[in-house]
């Protein structure tokens, strides 16, 4: 199960009713967080999430309205006697971005790790998060996120017995560890079934539309997609500053087969975005306005 919580919509600046853009996403304890804009550590705080399991930050790109959170958020983790160290995932620069912003939050009791993407497409293994960094087009260096939860296959008691398995090893091998023993070697693959469905999240803000993103939002169970304007005459505005509109981000939806999709990343002129959602739903049906605060448990399939 990944728990997702819409933690900030609002883009540029924030406003009584919208934090700036965050994304909380928890699995097995740990946490997982997309941008950090001003905020954040209250829009946490509302929806009753700690900072303490944070265990990862990946970041879209460098403008304040996505990063201008840190520094507070950085310092009340040290407040609160953090000792596990935190991933930072962003763009080339990062480094000297968070540095730079370290310098009203120095002397944290944990350590720091970042790494900076420099490719269009980029893959990582962290505390069951198979993440996937993908470059978008946005008038600074910026990217997008997939998050994967995968699922092993069915543990196949039947195919263990046969191949002679003690039955010690079978709750490792279920774990997806190899053992050796005795100069035999015993692998995942003798005892299990083929990989199951897992569970697919991609978010992407500060875009426009490109087909890396539909590739890479293919088949999600979630996609949470940047509709910064919703009038339709809003499209020239949308390609000069490189957003999207709500119509652009549902055609993206359609077209990458995802499941569900909410709009987030509002402008700050936007009022009664809720008035707009039937004509998306004529192009992608399951499309939903984003709040702040709004969550959704995501399941793995049944058997």
């Amino acid at each position: 199960m990944l728990d997702v919580c819409l933690l900030g919509t609002a883009g540029m600046m924030p406003l009584p009713q919208r934090w700036l853009t965050s994304l909380l996403l928890r699995y097995n304890g740990s946490c997982l967080l997309i941008d950090c804009g001003e905020g954040t550590q209250i829009a946490m705080k509302e929806q009753g999430h700690s900072f303490k399991p944070i265990d990862i930050l990946c970041v879209t790109h460098f403008h304040a309205d996505h990063i201008s959170g840190l520094p507070g958020l950085l310092l009340t983790m040290g407040n609160a006697d953090r000792r596990d160290p935190l991933t930072i995932i962003g763009p080339k620069g990062l480094t000297k971005v968070v540095s730079a912003l370290r310098s009203i939050a120095p002397g944290l009791p944990f350590q720091i790790n970042c790494i900076e993407m420099t490719e269009k497409d980029e893959y990582f293994d962290i505390n069951g998060y198979h993440i996937h960094g993908f470059k978008v087009n946005h008038n600074v260096t910026c990217y997008g996120y997939s998050v994967e939860i995968k699922r092993a296959g069915k543990f196949l008691v039947e195919k263990a017995k046969q191949q002679e398995i003690p039955m010690k090893f079978w709750n490792p091998l279920q774990k997806g560890q190899v053992i050796e023993e005795d100069g035999r070697i015993y692998t995942p693959e003798m005892v299990l079934g083929p990989q199951r469905k897992g569970i697919k999240l991609t978010y992407c803000t500060d875009s426009r539309p490109t087909e890396t993103i539909v590739k890479a939002a293919h088949k999600s169970d979630l996609f949470i997609c940047e509709g910064m304007y919703a009038e339709k005459e809003k499209i020239e505005k949308a390609k000069q500053y490189k957003h999207m509109t709500f119509y652009e981000a549902a055609k993206m939806a359609k077209d990458a087969e995802v499941e569900e999709m909410w709009l987030t990343h509002f402008s700050p002129s936007l009022v009664h975005g809720e008035n707009y959602i039937p004509a998306v739903r004529n192009i992608f049906p399951n499309s939903h306005l984003g709040r702040d605060g709004k969550t959704k448990e995501l399941l793995f399939q049944e058997d």
